[in-house]
């Protein structure tokens, strides 16, 4: 099965930490972040992965070339110019275009997340994309469902007032399986996100979904986070184990 790995942005938020690194190659126990995120893709099938680089890109191809070493074909996609989480899918299309369904996972995401069973309930469902999500106060994204999980509601950071009156606790994760025809609805050749510019618009459709974590999450984008991160891999509270490879600092 296909995935992509979302790895060009820049990481800023990280200051020093990213300053000469892509986030992606951030260490865990001596391994990149990104060995973890693809051992468990690796794990649930996703064998056909392609990554999309920006800042300093030769440092992710070296350390893991056309992935052969670990049972996966990696492939990458260069990207010049930043064109958003949406932007880069429908750069790489035709990668996609055949597969019944493909997963999309930021790069900034550690999870243990069983995407086997999240694959099924997307099957099931017959849905346009699947969406993990967890739940969170105050999160930079609201998220509305029914009693089928299906999305009705999607609101992409918020101000305090769209905030008046929700109740929902759901918020995106940062992993979607999508249909081949999410491409059709991502423009072509501009920067686009998945929340801000997509989602919302694809509710009408009542094909798209939400599935609930199961596993643990941390998202990446603070030195605190990342200390927090790599805590649970020490203390088992993130069961994943990494494409074992040359260890970075």
């Amino acid at each position: 099965m296909k995935a992509m790995v979302l790895c060009a942005g820049l990481g800023t938020r990280l200051g020093e930490l990213t300053r000469e690194i892509p986030k992606p190659m951030l260490a865990i126990q001596g391994q990149p972040l990104l060995a973890y995120l693809l051992g468990n893709l690796r794990q649930h099938g996703f064998d056909q992965i392609v990554i999309n680089l920006h800042f300093k890109p030769e440092l992710i191809r070296d350390q893991f070339g056309d992935g052969a070493a670990h049972q996966l074909q990696l492939t990458y996609s260069p990207e010049p110019k930043l064109l958003g989480t949406a932007g880069g899918v429908k750069n790489v299309a035709e990668f996609f275009r055949n597969e019944p369904a493909f997963l999309v996972h930021y790069g900034d995401i550690l999870t243990d997340q069983d995407f086997s069973a999240m694959l099924a309930f997307h099957r099931e469902r017959g849905a346009l994309a699947t969406l993990l999500l967890h739940q969170r106060l105050k999160s930079n994204s609201i998220v509305n469902l029914d009693d089928t999980g299906r999305i009705t509601g999607f609101l992409e950071r918020p101000d305090e007032k769209s905030r008046e009156g929700q109740t929902s606790r759901w918020v995106n994760s940062g992993v979607c399986l999508c249909a081949p025809e999410v491409l059709d609805a991502i423009p072509a050749g501009v920067a686009c996100d998945f929340p801000r510019d997509i989602f919302p618009k694809l509710i009408a459709t009542d094909r798209i979904y939400g599935f609930g974590l199961t596993g643990y999450r941390c998202a990446i984008d603070s030195p605190e986070r990342l200390a927090e991160a790599r805590a649970a891999v020490a203390e088992g509270r993130c069961r994943v184990a990494p494409i074992l490879n040359k260890p970075v600092a």
